[in-house]
Formats: C-alpha cells, structure tokens, sequence
C-alpha cells in the first residue's frame, strides 16, 4: 500500500459504483486507480466519467492488477460472495455494499477468507461512518433521551415493476429487506448496543416478529414490517419497500424525551451537508443538533477503510465483522417471515 493513499479498483459500474467514486474523489487517504467491469466499453466509459487510469474488461482482470490494494464490490448481492472470495485470495482489501452477503452463511464464508488471508472487510453501511451516526450513540450514552424504550426506522421508495430490474429480480436478490430493510435493521441494533449501556457497539434482538407482501411474480418482497425485541426490553419497529414511498426517517423513543433522526442513512443530504437531529423533551422547547459540513458518506467510509489498513487493523469498529453477522442474522428470519426465498442463495 502507498504510504499517502489506498489504491482502489472499482468492482462493477453501476449506480452505487458511481456514488462511491464520487466520494472517492473527495477522499483524503484513497483514489481510485482502476475499475473492472463484465465489458471493456462499460469500464473505459466508467473511467473516463471519473478519471480512473486504467479499465479492465473482466473482475479477474481488476483482482489481477498489482496497483490496486482494495477493492470495491459493488456488484448484484449474489455475486457479492464469489467476488470477496476472489479478492481476498488475490490479497486485495474488500470493502462490500451490503448486504455483505444474502445470509449469515454467506456472510461467515467471506469473514473466513478475509481471516485466512489477512485481508481487511468491511460491510458497506456508510452511514455508520458518518458524525451523526456517533452523536446519536454519545446522547443516548449521555442520558439524553432517559432510558430507550423504543426506535422506529423506515427506508422504503417507489420503483416501477420491471422484472428485469435488479430490484424487482429474484435471481439478483431483488426486493426490499435486502436492498434497504438492512438499514433500519442495523441502525436498531446500533441504537440498543448503546443503550444498554456497557459500551457495545450493537446489541442483537432475542425476539423477531414480521412479514411482508411478495410480488406475486418474482417472489421478492414489495413491502415488509418487524419488530425486533432486546433484553434491555427495548423494542423496534422496522420497515422497508420497493412500492411505498416512506418518510426515511428515524424516531428514538426515552423516558426523558425523544430524537427524531431527519436523514439517517445520507446525513450530507441535509441543507449544505450539515446533519440535523431534532432533540424533543416535555420539558423544553424542540432544541436542533446541528453537525459541521461534512462531505459525503462515501467519502467518510473510504477513509475509514485506509485508516485500518494503514494501521493494520482487518476490521472496522464501524461495522465489524460480528455485527454484519448479526445484521444477517436479523435479515435472515425477516426475509424467513416474510415469505422470501431465493434461488441464488
């Protein structure tokens, strides 16, 4: 590794590609040096989009490329397995958009690899990169709110039906648990670790209760609801969709008062990239917590990539090993409730 910046190679070019190259581009401990892609065109216009040296025209191609110290996967969730596998026997660092896996068992086999290899993983939920996410835990901590007794989540959008559509295909580990049902999940978990008040990052639920609605063509899952119950008898309410427009917002309920979350999963969306959290207590008036500008999410994920690297740490204390485990866990009987099987997994 260079001793000024990670050098990334870029794993696919799709939609979620292309924010984390723009994040990269502001980052200050990495730049991307290379993408691959399954056609050589697709990766030399990705890029000349964003002034990336070198395109290859395959992954092993991009896993091949002594420049390149880390990868980015940013494939279809099915492919997520195959490639951390390929990239962590290739010695490339790994970090892979979420779901890490499309289970827990999937998710344990590339945590394997990256242990066998001595490479660094890490699960993309760039929202726990961010400020916010580490002031929500400071004023819980803090007694802010009294004591947590309830959080509710949603991040659900609209998509037109196209079965042919990563988000509405079965194959490709379509539907809304996966693709955006994770958040809540993980920002639930994130929220009852600290809480309980013994310094846990996270804190996995005793008791899941859910369902959803199928399409009734692909089998994937066009709106879902949960409830996830902890042992410090907090409880949450989770919810996510493909079909349904939601607010995409997060309420964290205490005996003293409550923090409504504007922007929990994109914090820099806010008005000039500065985060705000609104505190409510019957006590006082509504007081605004307002964080510095901060670049994007993406940006702040890769550099806490390269900061471990670069101290020779091979997980995160963003998002660890044993908390992608446990979020899987939680997607797993969500998805087992619901009613969602794929054939990929």
């Amino acid at each position: 590794m260079s001793t000024q910046h990670l050098k990334w190679g870029l794993l696919a070019t799709g939609r979620i590609a292309e924010k984390f190259a723009n994040g990269l581009a502001a980052s200050k401990l990495g730049r991307a040096v290379a993408v691959g892609s399954r056609s050589g065109a697709t990766a030399r216009a990705f890029a000349e989009k964003f002034g990336i040296a070198r395109a290859h025209e395959s992954y092993e191609a991009l896993l091949a490329d002594a420049e390149v110290d880390a990868v980015y996967i940013a494939t279809p969730h099915p492919m997520h397995l195959e490639w951390a596998l390929k990239a962590a026997r290739a010695g490339k660092h790994i970090l892979c958009e979420k779901p890490m896996g499309m289970n827990r068992a999937q998710t344990e086999q590339m945590i394997a690899a990256a242990r066998e290899h001595g490479v660094f993983l890490m699960e993309a939920f760039m929202y726990r990169c961010h400020p916010q996410t580490a002031r929500i835990a400071e004023l819980i901590r803090d007694g802010a709110l009294g004591e947590v007794r309830m959080v509710q989540a949603a991040f659900g959008y609209n998509r037109p039906f196209d079965p042919q559509s990563r988000v509405w295909s079965n194959g490709l580990g379509g539907g809304g648990i996966l693709d955006v049902g994770c958040y809540p999940v993980s920002l639930s978990r994130f929220v009852a670790g600290a809480a309980e008040g013994k310094g846990s990052v996270f804190l996995d639920p005793v008791e899941i209760n859910g369902t959803g609605v199928t399409h009734p063509q692909t089998g994937v899952d066009e709106w879902a609801a949960a409830t996830l119950k902890f042992s410090t008898g907090m409880v949450a309410q989770v919810s996510c969709s493909t079909s349904v427009q939601q607010q995409n917002t997060a309420r964290i309920y205490g005996t003293k008062g409550w923090l409504h979350v504007v922007e929990p999963w994109t914090p820099s969306r806010n008005e000039g990239g500065r985060a705000r959290m609104w505190l409510r207590r019957p006590d006082a008036a509504a007081g605004e917590i307002a964080l510095p500008y901060q670049e994007s999410e993406y940006m702040l994920e890769a550099d806490v990539v390269a900061e471990c690297v670069a101290s020779g740490r091979r997980e995160a204390g963003q998002m660890s090993w044993a908390d992608s485990l446990g979020n899987a866990a939680a997607l797993d009987k969500w998805l087992e409730l619901a009613g969602v099987k794929y054939g990929a997994a």
